[in-house]
């Protein structure tokens, strides 16, 4: 039964995370995209405080220099990737997001590779080709069906993946000995202050969301930005990271689905195509990448894209 709650647990950290972007989507029909992160990430701090203040004897406090490298962590992940994301999903489409962020754990495993020189063996070097070609596809698509515009905002897509690759390299710096509430707590609170100025260039369309919106913000803030990483972790704790990981690969599938059944878009033959592509060099380094944890002589640190939110 523990195993099971595991897998359930991950399994619902992807619905959450895949179906943030048709609510994002949904929302930015009432609510700029800067304060929309302004006010999920702000809610999701004190959330994360209450959390926080339950949880005091739960681990060492972290010190200044570690506090310095997760707050940084939280204005490059969670300030400057949401920016992107929003408006790129604000200008794209929201079944365009879910593909192409299933290319983020490649462009991680890249960045690993030039910061800590992790070995890339043929196999996974084949999944990040195969991932690149079905992004490209899914971007071409983009520009053939939507425009200008979609076109654009798949690029601000993919260079979120880019941001979310620096700033899992900078998570894994700042979060040795400390639990995931603390580390996702220092993270969120500098993300919210980042995300609070940012917005403040909104304030000529400041206006009060309808309810439907406000209900769709606090999901944002209690399901994607809270509930979801904190059920990932607890999965990510009673299994092996590459399973955790390899159940992660849902989040496209989830997230199409979403697009459809919430914001009504048509997938077009071009996208499912390259969604499929992406799954499958995603799928080609995950097995290279589990073959040699199960060679190596004495167990390695946990993967980048794990440490995040371990």
């Amino acid at each position: 039964m523990t195993r099971v709650w595991a897998v359930s647990a991950v399994v619902g950290a992807a619905l959450f995370w895949s179906s943030s972007y048709a609510v994002t989507k949904q929302v930015l029909s009432d609510v700029g995209p800067l304060t929309i992160g302004a006010v999920r990430f702000t809610l999701a701090a004190v959330l994360l405080m209450m959390m926080m203040r339950l949880r005091r004897s739960a681990g060492p406090r972290p010190g200044r220099r570690q506090r310095r490298l997760m707050y940084l962590s939280g204005l490059l992940g969670i300030t400057a990737y949401f920016i992107l994301e929003n408006i790129g999903v604000q200008l794209s489409a929201a079944s365009d997001a879910s593909l192409i962020v299933a290319t983020y754990p490649l462009m991680t495993m890249l960045l690993e590779l030039v910061a800590f020189r992790v070995r890339m063996p043929l196999l996974r070097v084949t999944g990040v080709l195969l991932a690149a070609a079905g992004a490209v596809l899914v971007v071409r698509n983009g520009a053939e069906v939507g425009g200008d515009n979609r076109w654009l905002g798949d690029i601000l897509l993919l260079l979120g993946g880019l941001v979310w690759a620096g700033y899992n390299v900078l998570a894994k710096l700042s979060s040795d000995g400390q639990n995931a509430v603390s580390v996702t707590y220092y993270q969120t609170v500098a993300g919210a202050g980042g995300f609070l100025l940012a917005s403040l260039l909104e304030i000529p369309d400041w206006r009060m969301p309808s309810a439907g919106s406000s209900a769709l913000l606090a999901y944002l803030a209690v399901a994607c930005s809270v509930g979801g990483f904190l059920l990932y972790n607890y999965g990510l704790r009673r299994m092996k990271s590459s399973v955790a990981v390899n159940i992660l690969n849902l989040v496209p599938v989830f997230g199409v689905l979403g697009a459809v059944v919430i914001n009504g878009e048509r997938v077009q033959a071009a996208q499912l195509v390259g969604g499929l592509i992406i799954i499958v060099g995603v799928m080609l380094g995950l097995i290279e990448r589990k073959s040699v944890q199960a060679s190596a002589p004495a167990p390695e640190a946990m993967a980048v894209t794990d440490r995040v939110n371990a």
